[in-house]
């Protein structure tokens, strides 16, 4: 996650901190059709003005969407003003700290069971080919960031980058990039040899996508952090 993500979601989690507009991102959420200012003033029991300033907070913050409506049977000149019109966003806001991606988890996970009952093969390798598959696209995004002819260094900073922003926290060490958070925290407590084994392919497919044999991704069991280990330098 990098920086302006971050703040990005602090603030829209932050927002719903204040009691009058949560009590209104509430209201309108439960609602099946968009609510105008006066709808959601009067439910909340509070003045229109104040209702107006917390809605529009909340539409800054990517909380709630907003479309126009003009007045029910009217059109054409004289028809009056659209009323402007509140709903819940799609925009999903979560701050997970460490960070974790559970989504990420699910997807590569459903697509695992999608194609292990389209071909037969064992769920657990259509998970690992999954996980290489994605680990291949992250390989992709930190090949961008290296200039030509970049050295192993450069690699090196480069996948740790990347990784960083998949929330794996990696650290550098003198022969090895170690991974201090593990993105599916919770579910590796429970379903450590099918999250680690994931981890691994996805963690090997996207080092391997840099050429560079020197680097090495391998299960390196710890508390405290991710189970794969990555060397940098030939052992």
């Amino acid at each position: 996650m990098d920086t302006d993500d971050f703040a990005t979601r602090v603030a829209g989690v932050a927002a719903l901190a204040e009691p009058v507009r949560r009590e209104l991102y509430l209201y309108v959420a439960a609602q099946p059709a968009p609510v105008s200012r006066d709808q959601a003033s009067e439910a909340v029991g509070v003045p229109r003005h104040t209702a107006k300033f917390h809605l529009d907070r909340l539409v800054e913050e990517g909380l709630l969407d907003i479309d126009f409506k003009r007045p029910s049977g009217r059109s054409g000149p004289g028809a009056g003003r659209p009323t402007k019109r509140y709903r819940r966003s799609t925009r999903e806001v979560t701050v997970a700290l460490p960070e974790r991606r559970y989504d990420l988890a699910g997807r590569l996970m459903a697509q695992a069971i999608d194609d292990s009952a389209r071909d037969g093969t064992p769920v657990l390798d259509s998970l690992h080919r999954a996980a290489a598959e994605q680990g291949s696209v992250i390989g992709e995004q930190t090949r961008q960031r290296l200039g030509p002819h970049p050295t192993r260094e450069r690699r090196v900073a480069a996948t740790c980058d990347t990784l960083a922003d998949y929330g794996y926290e990696p650290r550098h060490t003198d022969r090895a990039v170690v991974l201090a958070n593990c993105p599916f925290h919770a579910l590796v407590e429970e379903h450590t040899d099918l999250v680690c084994g994931m981890n691994l392919a996805l963690i090997d497919a996207a080092v391997t996508e840099l050429g560079d044999d020197a680097l090495q991704a391998s299960l390196e069991p710890a508390a405290g952090r991710c189970c794969v280990v990555i060397a940098t330098e030939r052992r």
